[in-house]
């Protein structure tokens, strides 16, 4: 440069660095603009397991919910609120486990801000013996999709593809992350369906406490021939319960999965009139928030439905 070239050579150097560190400096915002690291907001811990898988360690994944909180009791706090203002990005279940998410961000500083619906192209089965959202159709569905190997693939492709399109530096570890973390669940149930010796009887009559289990022992080729709960959490009325006790006696049933951790008090009742078995499951909804614990719990189910297939055929 003519202008240092009367400088004494250390000078001349001097001078050179710090013409690359202002330029740099002047650089330094758009580059930071660039590498702006998402944040991804979660509604329910599954997806908070499916996010987390995906992205890795390339974005932050911010549960909307706290800890300890039921999803399906819950009321959006001002806090709760407020974080929304701070994400990039918005997962939902989107057809009914997560209502409370569409008011959250209607208050919200960002109440435009993108959103996934993950079951978009989830095939939905109807909602029995619960309260659901209902869709265009008028057709009410069970909103459990997260408690299927199969259904939980699909909602991982969809994340993984829309995530791609909102972060196009980041899209091929997403893809690469989802077809990993797929792989690994589908595993998950090679396992559990080659632990059957023969499949299920056909005969085999099932029941669940409460309509979240359906895409699960459909992986078993199990259909479920009763609910006992008219909605989740609602225990049913007297006159419900007889006539409950009267449709399993009336269909054989010989197995009813309940929810881990949550005992009825008519469930004894139940067991007593019918002579059922009794099995919990994981509703994957409580607990600390990781990545882990999609994987970890979903094992358990599948784990319990195989023995319960098993002990029935005994």
């Amino acid at each position: 440069m003519p202008v240092f070239s009367s400088f004494p050579p250390f000078l001349r150097r001097c001078a050179l660095a710090a013409l690359a560190l202002l330029a740099c400096a002047l650089l330094a915002p758009a580059h930071a603009q660039e590498a702006k690291r998402l944040r991804i907001g979660v509604t329910l811990h599954p997806y908070y397991s499916y996010v987390a898988n995906i992205v890795g360690d390339k974005a932050d994944v911010v549960p909307l919910i706290p800890v300890g909180f039921n999803p399906h009791a819950y009321e959006p706090r001002a806090e709760d609120i407020k974080r929304i203002g701070t994400l990039d990005v918005v997962v939902l279940n989107g057809i009914g486990h997560d209502d409370f998410a569409d008011r959250m961000i209607a208050a919200s500083e960002k109440p435009k801000i993108p959103v996934i619906e993950a079951n978009a192209q989830v095939p939905l089965l109807a909602a029995v013996g619960m309260a659901a959202r209902g869709g265009d159709s008028g057709k009410v569905v069970n909103p459990h999709t997260f408690l299927s190997i199969t259904a939980s693939i699909a909602q991982i492709n969809t994340i993984a593809r829309e995530m791609g399109r909102i972060d196009p530096a980041n899209a091929q570890a997403y893809t690469a992350n989802a077809r990993a973390y797929g792989q690994r669940l589908r595993k998950l149930r090679a396992d559990a369906l080659g632990e059957l010796v023969a499949a299920p009887n056909a005969d085999l009559r099932v029941a669940t406490i409460h309509g979240a289990y359906d895409y699960l022992l459909r992986e078993f080729g199990l259909e479920v021939t009763a609910v006992v709960e008219p909605a989740h959490g609602i225990e049913p009325s007297p006159a419900q319960l007889k006539g409950t006790i009267e449709q399993l006696r009336a269909a054989n049933v010989k197995v009813i999965f309940s929810e881990l951790n949550f005992p009825s008090a008519y469930v004894e009742t139940i067991q007593r009139e019918t002579g059922v078995k009794l099995y919990a499951l994981s509703h994957i909804s409580y607990g600390e928030y990781s990545a882990e614990q999609f994987e970890k719990e979903m094992k358990q189910n599948l784990a319990t439905v195989v023995r319960a297939i098993e002990e029935a055929g005994a």
